[in-house]
């Protein structure tokens, strides 16, 4: 369970990677001398570009999540500048590094990595949470070789369908560039996204122009390298399908149509749960504080201004 903590607790260390509203650092526990990652929220900047309901949803989410593959939140506090989201460090790196180095996956190994997946969402959803964001920037590689899902800026618990445009351009479902209302099949589509880029080292929807990637998505004519896994494009066929009463994981036999595909024929599900299947690549770390695997960003001496108390939405948590 998350608990509150004071930021004395903390050496503050360097930068691991930076987004919209702030970064996240290294950072190690005075007490026990454990490393972990501190997701640092500039409230400024949230209320300026009117996200205070994705950071609230965020931390409702993170605070109720418990998987093996997702990124667990060990504490929380804030200051009259910023949110501190204490998680857990996982060294590896992104998948999208790893992907970009290597090119593309064997078939074997993304079926691992697609595996892991199908158990997140098959959880989220379980718990009525729709991710919406799924890229291989937001898949970190633990030191074990498993994938840990991170960033839940626009997760959401949706009983529904929710109509907030969000998410990645290459990954977006068809229904949420229609605004015809979108709920958990967003998901199963960037499944379809993710499984295609590694099998076949691009995403199947590639342009410079994002306004060409979404006349694409609409289109949804998918081509297919002759080299790709046959079984594998059968999946991705039936997760990148518009109609939503055809797509997997959308359908009468919700997960399991996707479990059941021939693409995870033999596939131990248990297994994978438990985190006793041999993973192909296990990232190089030398030290519980290396952060070798990140990209290197320089440290910013910039202090985003004070709220006062009485404009913080944040103030009560």
């Amino acid at each position: 369970m998350a608990k509150k903590l004071q930021l004395s607790e903390l050496d503050i260390l360097q930068t691991l990677g930076t987004g919209s509203f702030g970064r996240v650092r290294l950072a190690r526990v005075k007490q026990s001398g454990n490393y972990v990652a501190l997701k640092i929220l500039k409230k400024a900047e949230i209320l300026k570009l009117k996200q205070v309901d994705h950071v609230i949803s965020e931390f409702s989410v993170l605070r109720i999540i418990n998987h093996p593959f997702l990124v667990n939140l060990l504490g929380y506090t804030q200051d009259e500048r910023y949110l501190y989201f204490l998680l857990e460090f996982v060294q590896g790196g992104e998948l999208f590094t790893y992907l970009r180095n290597i090119g593309k996956l064997e078939s074997e190994q993304a079926r691992i990595y697609a595996g892991q997946i199908v158990c997140m969402f098959e959880y989220l959803h379980s718990l009525n949470i729709v991710y919406r964001d799924l890229k291989p920037e937001n898949l970190l590689i633990g030191s074990d070789g498993y994938l840990k899902l991170t960033d839940f800026g626009f997760a959401k618990v949706i009983e529904g369908r929710t109509y907030t445009l969000c998410g990645t351009p290459e990954y977006l479902a068809p229904e949420i560039l229609l605004n015809k209302g979108h709920g958990k099949p967003v998901d199963w589509w960037t499944l379809g996204i993710i499984l295609y880029e590694m099998l076949a080292g691009i995403d199947p929807f590639s342009d410079e122009d994002p306004m060409a990637i979404y006349q694409k998505i609409l289109k949804g004519k998918v081509k297919f390298p002759r080299s790709f896994d046959t079984n594998g494009k059968s999946l991705v066929k039936h997760l990148l399908v518009a109609d939503l009463t055809k797509r997997f994981g959308n359908m009468k036999g919700g997960v399991n149509d996707i479990k059941n595909h021939r693409f995870f024929s033999g596939f131990d599900w248990v297994r994978l749960l438990q985190k006793s299947m041999q993973m192909r690549y296990r990232p190089p770390i030398r030290s519980p504080n290396d952060s070798s695997n990140f990209s290197h960003y320089p440290d910013s001496a910039t202090l985003s201004p004070p709220i006062k108390r009485s404009d913080d939405p944040f103030v009560d948590w």
